[in-house]
């Protein structure tokens, strides 16, 4: 199946973004990952993914309550962090290349609570001033609305917990392993959506 013409030539990118608090004006992001998914013949599956620990920009604030929920520890060097300019260039590339090889034009976020991810890269965005933002600036796809209607829960573990797709609570909060989940948690519905009983 083309990317392209499924989804009317977005890109589905799925992204999970760590932060220090609520606010995306006042917070810093913490942590970016994204997973790319793809076709492989009739069904979609998880591919290519990426994670990368950021540094919190100058002035950022982190709520003390968010890292006891996430367990990030922004001052530990393990964690390899690098400034969050570098961190959005280096997605935004890699969204690009994707982009050319599925012959779409645009990429849309897929997240769980879309609008929260969202409203965090489009502040870093503008903080950065920068020009070549791959993502559609306000469409988004929320997992947290499909698995409402798929599954009859909009929280992520319970969702993949109906889905089938199995989760670790000690895991979770970690950007990579929910990106990851929700990516899963994403290809089911497609692929759900996909044998309709009209489609079969």
């Amino acid at each position: 199946m083309n990317m392209a013409a499924r989804f009317r030539g977005f890109l589905p990118v799925v992204l999970d973004i760590e932060t220090g608090g609520f606010d995306p004006t006042t917070h810093a992001i913490l942590e970016l990952a994204a997973v790319q998914v793809c076709f492989d013949e009739e069904r979609m599956v998880l591919g290519a993914s990426w994670h990368q620990a950021v540094e919190p920009y100058s002035g950022g604030a982190i709520d003390s309550a968010s890292l006891k929920v996430t367990g990030i520890d922004p001052t530990d060097p393990n964690r390899e962090a690098v400034p969050e300019q570098d961190a959005l260039n280096d997605l935004f590339r890699r969204v690009r290349h994707a982009m050319k090889h599925e012959g779409c034009q645009r990429a849309i976020i897929v997240a769980h609570n879309a609008a929260f991810d969202q409203q965090f890269l489009n502040n870093a965005v503008q903080r950065h001033e920068l020009k070549r933002n791959p993502f559609h600036p306000f469409s988004v796809i929320d997992t947290a609305s499909l698995a409402a209607v798929a599954y009859g829960h909009t929280v992520l573990s319970e969702a993949c917990a109906r889905a089938r797709i199995p989760f670790d609570p000690s895991k979770a909060h970690n950007a990579l392993y929910d990106a990851e989940r929700t990516a899963e948690l994403f290809c089911a519905v497609v692929n759900e959506w996909g044998q309709r009983p009209e489609d079969r």
